[in-house]
């Protein structure tokens, strides 16, 4: 049910003031148009796409030259070129600032500490650039790391995309076959590792992982230094050098930075791989920057110096979103490890500590912290925090309502939604426009985002497809080693033609904003009636007695019926008056159809890297399937937890 009151209401001085009312008022001008409101605006910046992309290009100051073309083949998603005769250079427009103002503040849990100036990364960045080059890596070179979320990452990534090559990143934690299953695809020149990471307080090995990979890959690999063991490690590797010795013959000079067409590529990003090998996505310098320029100056108002923080690890797209914050002169608040150490108020110590004004994090986050009994608004000095981004998992309503009242009570609450195909948002926050209870705010400048019944109509307030209808500049340049586009055409355009298919279970609110009811491909369809996992997890993980759940549908009896795995709290056990509890709150909280028809409890549940809980990995366990890649999981052990079950033979 919708709240009949919003949560969050944007005053006088955002609907006057803030950069995005700045920027329809100056597109007005700019265009001789007359925008009646925001949803007016969104219209516009859906139906002149050339006009609109062009205007983020001006008024955000893109360095480069913009060509006289926006746009080509615009009403082809598959064919569609932006800004054909641009040329730019993705890390010059990142580090536009010079001076002593902090660039980056870095916290490795309790353990490690320091920040670097916008004149230190630029020197830092200066002498990367040259080693890089003096090993021969250049445009169009693939440059792979296995890091932590630090500056010394950051740094490395604008290096790479300075000369033109193209970056990829995975996070410590990922096991040897999982960073070959992706690295191993795109035939890096340079690896890139730490010589260790410290997580829950204690010091996590990778050498063992760093050399056989090192080896696996066949080149010389940087060894960056975080645990105090990086000489030892280097010296063990056939082409090992520490990060010292790499930029040691080098001085900062000034920068340097290879113009490249619009189209360039900047990343390679990687699907979750939980159903084979994983997909290599590979995203255009132009692209990302414009679409992540919008995003931050725009839907969160960032500007010179305010504080950027997302919780995320360098296998997650956030991080790539989170670097770009840069673009707009912010300072990126970074920090690496535990949420939980030493206890659940060390991001928000960080937060008050170094006045964040948008704390990013997950949905799974949010609900720890409420579950953990912690309440921040009555504890900590949040008064400079002003947007609190939520992603990887859709908020529940309950989450909501905690922020207001457990976070802060007057800050806008940004429930976001896109993901590594885009890397970027479909839906997110909009400083113009109320926060409602379990709402997403809206749809992104610039994207003609809808919602679809399978016959490929629009529908309002009932359950669809979420697609996005007209090309824009963040899709994806291809997959790598796709080169006929078959893997790419499949994931996106098969459904519907000429339409992106994002794979996501979404639905129009009456107030205009969206609900993502999970992914599509796991949607549940008892007695053929199509049910979204999140529904269900938005009332069961409110109860106290449970920690986690995950949902599935099992092909049974010729009809496909509900089975609810829950993770239970210490100490509480499944018995009969909880599983009655359970299926009550399900079934008056969202409606008789979603109730499982089997709850089972189990010590734990799998999940990504990224912290996303795989129904189709456990899905296929159930079924007897095998799943392609366990590698692409934090506890691939938990999947035996599934296997043959005599509850579900019956």
């Amino acid at each position: 049910m919708q709240s009949e009151q919003p949560l969050w209401v944007p005053g006088p001085e955002i609907r006057e003031h803030s950069p995005m009312a700045q920027f329809i008022a100056w597109c007005s001008e700019r265009f001789g148009k007359d925008f009646a409101d925001y949803d007016a605006f969104h219209a516009w910046s859906v139906a002149e796409r050339g006009d609109f992309w062009t205007a983020v290009w001006e008024h955000c100051e893109v360095i480069g030259d913009r060509g006289a073309t926006a746009l080509v083949n615009g009403d082809r998603m598959l064919d569609a070129r932006f800004f054909p005769d641009a040329r730019l250079n993705f890390a010059e427009n990142l580090l536009r600032r010079v001076g002593s103002d902090d660039a980056l503040i870095f916290r490795g849990e309790d353990k490690v500490g320091y920040r670097l100036s916008w004149d230190d990364l630029r020197a830092l960045v200066s002498r990367l650039q040259q080693a890089l080059k003096a090993r021969g890596i250049g445009s169009g070179d693939r440059v792979a790391a296995m890091m932590p979320n630090m500056p010394e990452t950051i740094a490395l990534m604008l290096a790479t995309a300075s000369v033109g090559a193209i970056w990829s990143s995975c996070s410590p934690d990922f096991g040897e076959q999982g960073v070959l299953d992706r690295f191993g695809q795109i035939g890096p020149k340079l690896f890139i590792a730490c010589d260790g990471y410290w997580y829950n307080g204690k010091r996590q090995d990778v050498d063992a992982k760093v050399r056989a990979v090192s080896t696996a890959l066949g080149v010389p690999t940087l060894i960056v230094p975080y645990a105090g063991e990086a000489r030892a490690l280097a010296a063990s590797i056939a082409e090992g050098v520490t990060l010292e010795d790499f930029i040691a013959p080098f001085e900062a000079r000034p920068l340097s930075f290879e113009r490249l067409p619009f189209g360039h590529p900047l990343y390679v990003l990687f699907s979750s791989g939980t159903t084979g090998v994983p997909k290599c996505i590979v995203h255009s310098a132009g692209g990302t920057l414009l679409q992540h320029l919008k995003e931050h100056r725009f839907h969160c108002g960032l500007g010179d110096g305010e504080k950027l923080f997302y919780f995320t690890t360098c296998g997650w797209m956030m991080w790539n979103w989170l670097a770009s914050g840069l673009a707009v002169g912010a300072t990126l608040c970074l920090f690496d490890g535990s949420p939980f150490y030493p206890d659940g108020n060390v991001l928000f110590d960080y937060a008050a500590e170094e006045e964040f004004a948008v704390f990013g994090t997950s949905a799974k986050y949010i609900d720890a912290v409420r579950k953990g009994g912690f309440e921040p608004a009555k504890t900590h000095d949040l008064s400079h925090l002003r947007l609190l981004t939520s992603t990887g998992s859709p908020l529940s309503p309950e989450g909501f309502t905690f922020v207001y009242e457990g976070i802060k009570p007057d800050v806008q609450l940004a429930s976001i939604s896109g993901g590594t195909d885009i890397v970027s948002c479909f839906v997110l926050g909009n400083p113009l426009k109320p926060v409602w209870r379990g709402e997403i705010q809206g749809p992104g400048l610039g994207l003609a985002m809808d919602v679809w019944d399978d016959e490929g109509r629009s529908v309002r307030g009932e359950k669809g497809e979420l697609v996005c209808t007209k090309a824009f500049p963040s899709m994806p340049v291809m997959f790598w080693n796709d080169p006929e586009g078959v893997k790419y055409r499949a994931a996106y355009f098969e459904r519907f033609d000429n339409v992106w298919c994002h794979g996501d279970f979404a639905e129009w609110t009456s107030h205009g904003g969206i609900i993502i009811h999970g992914r599509s491909d796991a949607t549940l369809n008892p007695g053929g009636v199509r049910i979204g996992t999140a529904e269900i997890y938005n009332q069961v993980e409110q109860m106290e007695e449970v920690a986690e759940a995950l949902c599935i549908g099992q092909d049974f009896e010729d009809d496909v019926r509900v089975v609810l795995f829950v993770r239970l709290a210490s100490g509480v056990s499944l018995d009969e008056g909880l599983e009655k509890a359970i299926k009550n709150r399900i079934r008056t909280g969202a409606s008789p159809r979603h109730v499982p028809a089997k709850i089972i409890a189990v010590a734990d549940i799998p999940r990504t890297k990224s912290g996303k809980i795989v129904e189709l990995a456990v899905r296929d366990v159930v079924h007897g399937r095998p799943v392609k890649n366990k590698e692409a999981l934090a506890n691939p052990e938990a999947l035996d937890l599934f296997a043959g079950l005599d509850a579900l033979k019956n």
